[in-house]
């Protein structure tokens, strides 16, 4: 069986009988056998997904189907899965089995989504290229139309899942974003991908990188896809304290493309320095807006030079306290040494790699006595004036049209040793999760050596519904390649 399909398309085929779910994960598991040189999975679980998929056929054959019964999907390395290897992309957790499902990773189960294994990602989510895996980097499936024998990153850090997803590995995954690590790989590998409200879906059983920015959110080939996922993805947790009390619309029944009486904002400084295929790509996203009967207006956001530099601050300060707790004694990776300091310091020093290590040094310096009033509580502050921004552009704006990405992928073997460069891949997408606000991807474009290109859309705060809508009037209008690299 073809694996170019999308979810929604898979859902229709299950629900017609036109084949069943066994045939259906089956064929996954074989598109995913037969491109392991992706690298895109850590684990694979496709016994139990086969298992899970004969459970599946029986209640779709006495009219007792789930929601996503049948659809095979997978999920990225940090969601905890009950009895299944937990690694956050690192060595320090290779044999973390954790004994709990996450509450988002089990409510996808609940409604009978199939997950056939675990996406490598950069270790616990930090990373701009899945180039800080512990167990490799991952290799995008698009090919340059320019240089067909060169690999690119598929970004990051939810590499693996946008990777499987954009090669017809699996139909949808579940990912994560602090700074971008769900929507900047989705425009590395042609696919859509939401970062939703903070705190619309839960944190419950994530392993955390920065909690005051994490969020997880789905990705897939298309608008629907996402909607149809995310509305089982969120919800309120009680075992989260962030985990917003608020009811989840049916997104995917109430898609419909929207554009008319639509006020879109183009910020002003997400313009300077942006090369010209993605102003290109931009003008052509202003245009099938414009052409959809909405108003695009220029907007100032004015704090956004300072965003990458806040979320350098805040992001490494809250990893630094998080990844305190790998020390070699309660679970995880064990590296004895003559007294208790040394059995932390081999642990440590075995276990994380060296851009995670960077980042614990540079958040236990912001937080060090002397310095957490200059750097961190003004980071804090900066971050509250970010959101002011936001807040009021959009009481002149519906929505905010960005570029995603500040250039298609690059090379796997592209010199990539200056940490700062790597950061700058996230200048389009760090200011959405310091504001708390949702934003989506959209394939819109291929760049002049035919990699993907993203269009970013952002809303205000529970906007869900509406970036789903605009999306799909770009999406409509793009009508890009979905299954070039499947």
């Amino acid at each position: 069986m073809d694996t170019k399909i999308t979810l929604t398309q898979a859902k229709q085929m299950l629900t017609k009988k036109e084949c069943s779910a066994k045939e259906l994960v089956q064929s996954f598991i074989d598109k995913a056998t037969s491109k392991k040189q992706l690298n895109c999975f850590i684990t694979e679980t496709f016994e139990s997904a086969i298992a899970a998929a004969e459970q599946a056929d029986q209640r779709i054959a006495n009219g007792n189907a789930l929601p996503l019964d049948g659809l095979p999907i997978a999920n990225k390395d940090l969601y905890c899965t009950k009895g299944v290897r937990t690694t956050a992309g690192s060595n320090i957790l290779k044999n973390f089995v954790p004994p709990y499902e996450s509450t988002v990773s089990g409510n996808l189960q609940k409604v009978g989504a199939i997950s056939i294994g675990k996406l490598n990602m950069d270790e616990f989510a930090m990373g701009s290229a899945n180039l800080n895996s512990a167990y490799g980097p991952v290799i995008n499936p698009w090919r340059s139309s320019l240089e067909p024998e060169k690999n690119f990153v598929p970004g990051g850090s939810s590499g693996g899942s946008a990777a499987a997803v954009a090669a017809g590995l699996c139909l949808g995954t579940t990912a994560s974003d602090t700074g971008g690590s769900i929507r900047q790989p989705a425009a590395f590998c042609g696919i859509t991908g939401i970062k939703p409200t903070y705190g619309l879906c839960s944190r419950w059983g994530m392993v955390a990188f920065a909690s005051s920015l994490d969020q997880a959110g789905p990705m897939s080939h298309t608008v629907s896809d996402c909607a149809l996922m995310l509305q089982h993805m969120a919800g309120h947790d009680e075992k989260d304290a962030t985990s917003l009390n608020v009811s989840i619309p049916d997104y995917f029944a109430n898609l419909k493309p929207a554009g008319k009486g639509l006020r879109v904002g183009l910020p002003k400084e997400y313009l300077e320095g942006l090369n010209e295929e993605g102003m290109a790509l931009l003008q052509k996203g202003v245009s099938w807006l414009k052409d959809a009967g909405a108003e695009v207006v220029e907007i100032s956001l004015k704090t956004t030079k300072y965003a990458l530099p806040t979320y350098y601050i805040i992001a490494p300060a809250e990893a630094s306290s998080n990844l305190a707790r790998y020390d070699g004694v309660r679970y995880g990776a064990r590296v004895d040494g003559a007294s208790l300091d040394d059995l932390y310091y081999n642990t440590r020093q075995t276990g994380f790699g060296n851009e995670v290590k960077r980042r614990i040094m540079i958040g236990t310096y912001v937080l060090s006595a002397g310095y957490y009033d200059a750097y961190y509580t003004r980071a804090q502050k900066v971050k509250k004036l970010i959101a002011n921004d936001f807040d009021q552009a959009f009481t002149k704006v519906d929505v905010i049209i960005t570029p995603t990405t500040p250039s298609a992928a690059f090379g796997l073997n592209d010199p990539n040793d200056d940490p700062v460069a790597m950061y700058l891949n996230d200048i389009y997408t760090v200011t959405v999760n310091l504001a708390e606000l949702p934003g989506i991807s959209i394939p819109a474009g291929l760049s002049n050596n035919g990699m993907p290109l993203g269009l970013q859309l952002i809303g205000p705060k529970l906007s869900e519904q509406l970036l789903f809508n605009v999306g799909l009037t770009l999406e409509k209008a793009a009508e890009f390649p979905h299954f070039k690299a499947a």
